[in-house]
């Protein structure tokens, strides 16, 4: 195998060598375009580096994506809260938590051969210079676009969601189905997740989320992750996806975040879904994360926010994308399975057994709630009950269609 150095190396000279070459088309170019600005490409690719090394810790490499690094390295330990500190220990599991509603685990491509890291060391996804330099800037990397409020679409972002509202709300769980729909620009994603929310929308909302997500710009592919992200501050300057930054404190060391998920659902064919648990660890007040059927993730503290610190006023399930508007029409990106929510079961994508975690800490099924959709004719969302999945809803559409231009 060749050496993850060597490959690095090959990546950094090829990098700094289109800084200096630029072979311009006559017939398509202007001269505006052909003009060559290496100090600017050197003080952005050193920019980027810096930011690398805040990101990728020293590490024995699995392979050249999946990095097993001490515990005790990983981004989080950066923040100044927490240095010196250790990662705590497992909390108190919700009381009615039941493994019999995961029907099916997913697992992560990198750990398909049975690959685990060692103990003492968490799996990282590594972080390249290619990633940084498909972000619209380094500053932004890893985070999500700002948003004044949860259902606007100012900047591109279209919802298909259920949510409850209206009390104190201490965690939530559901099972997510995982398909690969379409994602047609860089700059556009799609994903199905669960929000904890609390705060307002304008500039104090904290928010956890946790789900999977196909990002072309984020990750530079289209397989569906397992991803997270949490901000304080309505996504202005706090808060990123996975370990981009110090925050989310990770404990499991057979789940890497920002991995891709396999297998995925297929249209007629074999249904595949994730379970998701966060709550709030009633004893030390930090938000934890489960994966599938009892893997705990790892948490986020309890400093990191404002009125997270108590707990959300606002729980919400379902599918996100970011419509860029190509050529001035509606995008062709699509959410969940990429067809909508009445075809039903095999066809739509679907989250099922919605419960929310109360202030007992205790499981019990979502009431009351209430479904949304930004855009119906582009993504739609259909509820229903029943005594196997519980609460559930179908969700999703093709994006840009006769009903949709």
């Amino acid at each position: 195998m060749v050496s993850s150095r060597f490959l690095r190396l090959i990546l950094l000279l090829s990098l700094v060598s289109s800084s200096f070459s630029y072979t311009a088309s006559p017939s398509n170019s202007t001269a505006t375009d052909q003009t060559l600005r290496p100090q600017e490409e050197l003080k952005k690719l050193k920019l980027i580096r810096k930011e690398l090394l805040k990101i990728n810790k020293p590490a024995s490499s699995d392979g050249d994506t999946i990095d097993c690094v001490p515990t005790h390295q990983q981004p989080a330990f950066d923040h100044p809260l927490l240095h010196g500190h250790r990662p705590m220990d497992p909390p108190e599991i919700p009381k009615g938590y039941s493994k019999d509603d995961e029907s099916y685990e997913d697992t992560q491509l990198w750990s398909l051969s049975g690959e685990t890291c060692p103990e003492g060391t968490i799996p990282i996804r590594r972080t390249t210079e290619q990633d940084m330099l498909r972000a619209s800037s380094v500053r932004r990397f890893g985070r999500k676009i700002r948003r004044v409020r949860r259902d606007s679409t100012s900047n591109g972002h279209e919802h298909a969601v259920g949510y409850v509202s209206g009390r104190q709300y201490y965690g939530a769980k559901a099972s997510i189905n995982v398909w690969s729909p379409r994602v047609t620009s860089q700059y556009e994603f799609s994903l199905s997740q669960i929000w904890v929310i609390a705060g307002s929308f304008t500039h104090d909302l904290n928010t956890i989320e946790a789900g999977w997500q196909i990002s072309p710009e984020l990750y530079g592919d289209t397989y569906p992750r397992f991803f997270t992200y949490w901000t304080s501050d309505a996504y202005r300057t706090t808060g990123c996806y996975n370990l981009l930054c110090s925050g989310f404190v990770q404990t499991n060391r057979r789940i890497a975040i920002g991995a891709a998920i396999s297998p995925r659902s297929s249209y007629k064919g074999g249904q595949f879904d994730i379970s998701l648990l966060i709550w709030k660890d009633p004893k030390h007040g930090h938000w934890w994360l489960q994966f599938g059927s009892g893997a705990l993730v790892g948490y986020w503290p309890a400093f990191l926010f404002t009125h997270l610190r108590q707990h959300g006023s606002m729980v919400q399930f379902g599918g996100e994308i970011v419509n860029t508007r190509p050529g001035g029409s509606h995008t062709s990106t699509q959410m969940g399975s990429g067809h909508f929510a009445g075809e039903g079961f095999g066809k739509a994508s679907y989250f099922r057994n919605l419960q929310i975690v109360d202030w007992d800490n205790t499981l019990i099924p979502v009431s009351n709630l209430k479904i949304l959709a930004d855009h119906p004719n582009c993504y739609d969302i259909r509820g229903g009950t029943n005594r196997v999945w519980g609460n559930y809803f179908y969700y999703g559409g093709p994006g840009k269609n006769p009903r949709c231009p």
